[in-house]
């Protein structure tokens, strides 16, 4: 999963992610999941972004990392481009136009299956997020699918994106085939932000394991966003592998009318988010 955590306007250093050649080590990195990618850059008032990369792939021998780490390092190359003058949008097109890394849709259709009907599942695709800041404290945020944001003030979320979704479990995504999702789909939003404020993205791996409320706790512990950040990753994981642990996934699974099956529940398993791997 990836977890780029920020504290605007303020003293606090943050790690700055280089992706120069992070798609030629996707490989290595997927083995272990990593699926997902993102970058943080001090350009303007500073810029992060994340992107879902969609495991699927994995079970057709084609590295799923391969595309949404593609699409960070073209975003990191554009960031600064004139043509995309600081709007998270543009710089959404222009990353998403520039990724070349495809997958195995086609496939599929030599055997007679309509590709569309496995977009949510083997196409080449991540979910992504891209938020801004300008010098003034506004925060630009453009999204496509089930990444997500939060802003923390002084203990409360005072920002929350919500997920872009087919139908549960199917979030929109940027594609390397025609039938998915590109800039026009994203979620423009604006938030104007103080001092202190700290500002966490994520991509589902985060969201699908870790309660608002928890990840409030942390960040208001931590002394740094770095620490924050780590101890995120370590909560979403420990609770993806808790058969027992009532995650926000299983929660939102139970509402749309999914559930483990009846012999599973006898032996005390329950639905969990989804891993970083997944």
């Amino acid at each position: 999963m990836a977890i780029p955590v920020l504290r605007p306007l303020s003293t606090i250093a943050y790690n700055t992610i280089r992706l120069n050649g992070s798609v030629h080590k996707a490989k290595k990195l997927v083995e272990k999941g990593g699926e997902d990618a993102f970058f943080v850059s001090s350009h303007g008032g500073g810029v992060i972004a994340v992107a879902d990369g969609v495991s699927g792939w994995a079970e057709k021998d084609v590295n799923p990392a391969l595309f949404s780490c593609e699409l960070m390092a073209n975003a990191s190359r554009f960031v600064e481009d004139e043509e995309v003058n600081y709007d998270p949008r543009s710089l959404i097109r222009k990353a998403h136009a520039a990724t070349t890394f495809i997958g195995s849709a086609t496939t599929w259709a030599e055997k007679d299956v309509n590709p569309a009907l496995f977009s949510c599942e083997l196409m080449a695709n991540a979910s992504s997020v891209v938020a801004m800041l300008e010098t003034n404290g506004i925060l630009k945020i453009a999204s496509v699918g089930d990444c997500g944001v939060r802003v923390i003030r002084k203990g409360q979320i005072i920002f929350s994106t919500s997920p872009q979704e087919h139908y549960f479990d199917c979030p929109y995504q940027l594609s390397s085939e025609a039938i998915g999702q590109t800039f026009l789909d994203a979620t423009v939003t604006t938030v104007e932000l103080m001092e202190e404020d700290t500002v966490v993205m994520g991509s589902d791996g985060l969201f699908d394991n870790v309660f608002d409320r928890e990840i409030i706790s942390i960040v208001s512990s931590c002394d740094n966003v770095s620490d924050a950040a780590k101890a995120l990753a370590n909560l979403a994981y420990n609770h993806s592998k808790d058969s027992s642990f009532e995650s926000p996934y299983s929660q939102e699974a139970r509402t749309q009318g999914f559930d483990v099956p009846w012999w599973k529940k006898i032996m005390g398993m329950k639905l969990t988010g989804r891993t970083s791997s997944d």
